[in-house]
């Protein structure tokens, strides 16, 4: 578990000057500066988009899927390509400015879960995604983020009091690494996100993990899922010209918006944006179910599966509990 030293900006700001110039010879060298500003209001959305992915476990398509398939009715193929390919650029800078600052990780628990990772999204984008119906996908999404609103409104004010690394051991690493690196390829190789969403509910209900350790442990994550989404739909050339266009916007945006979240959480806490967060995964399952008209049996799965999750997620919170209780832990 990495301990938070003071570290050099050097390498962000190099990672910084590599991008933008990399972007300046697409848009102004490749003739594509009408492209980007023609999708300015992906740019705008994922203002906000970024400064989430950056300050809590969302990644900056948790704002930039809902944006792109709900708002702008486009499919879920584009929303979970166009987050993969958005957040390769915003969690990667944020990821780059949390290792430049040596900020503490969780970092046997991360390695673990990237090495599943690596294996699960490719697999699960041959094997698994052409055979899930879109609005599946969608409703998945919503039913993901939900109930991790739930649950931060029930439990936010213990859970910002958690300090220190937590309940970890070599074991719990490994295994509990292992099964998020697998549940979680599968849900981001189907929307493009939630991966870090896993990995933060186990490290902060489960090993009762700081959540200034578990978030940027999250980011990372984030970032490496991302980039193998990235190569994956590169090498299958499913990576439409819209999503490039999106990106082309997006991508200057979130470089400089989600390490800005990373950095003003440490100044003004975490609790703001997590409720403000929390709230809004709640209204965007709401908003879901009322724009694809769910009913009948689609309704009932997606609340079946609702609860599945909020029981879940509060077996992992009790067992965590008891794991403090007979480790001798304080609890807050």
């Amino acid at each position: 578990m990495g301990e938070e030293r003071p570290g050099s900006l050097r390498p962000f700001l190099v990672w910084l000057a590599l991008f933008y110039a990399g972007w300046g010879a697409l848009v102004f060298g490749g003739g594509e500066l009408a492209t980007a500003l023609s999708h300015w209001p992906i740019a705008v959305a994922m203002a906000l988009g970024s400064y989430v992915a950056g300050s809590t476990p969302m990644g900056g398509g948790t704002i930039g899927f809902p944006v792109l398939v709900l708002i702008f009715d486009q499919p879920a193929e584009l929303g979970r390509n166009f987050s993969f390919c958005v957040q390769s650029i915003g969690m990667t800078s944020a990821g780059v400015f949390i290792l430049s600052r040596r900020l503490p990780i969780a970092r046997h628990f991360l390695l673990w879960a990237i090495g599943a990772m690596v294996v699960v999204v490719p697999a699960a984008t041959l094997w698994i995604v052409p055979r899930v119906p879109d609005l599946a996908v969608k409703l998945l999404f919503a039913v993901l983020w939900g109930s991790f609103g739930v649950v931060h409104l029930l439990k936010l004010p213990e859970l910002v009091r958690l300090e220190g690394e937590g309940l970890h051991t070599p074991r719990r690493d490994r295994v509990l690494g292992l099964a998020v690196g697998v549940a979680g390829g599968v849900a981001a190789a189907l929307t493009g996100v939630s991966i870090d969403m896993l990995l933060y509910m186990v490290l902060v209900l489960l090993l009762r993990t700081d959540l200034r350790i578990a978030i940027p442990t999250s980011v990372l994550l984030m970032a490496a899922t991302s980039l193998v989404g990235v190569a994956t739909h590169l090498a299958l050339g499913d990576l439409s010209r819209e999503v490039y266009g999106n990106w082309l916007a997006a991508a200057p945006v979130v470089a400089l918006g989600a390490p800005l979240g990373a950095w003003v959480v440490t100044r003004i806490g975490r609790a703001p944006t997590l409720l403000f967060v929390s709230l809004l995964c709640l209204a965007q399952l709401g908003f879901t179910l009322w724009d694809q008209r769910v009913s009948g049996a689609p309704l009932v799965a997606t609340l079946v599966a609702f609860a599945l999750l909020l029981a879940l997620f509060r077996a992992l919170y009790d067992l965590g509990r008891g794991l403090a209780r007979r480790s001798g832990v304080a609890l807050p």
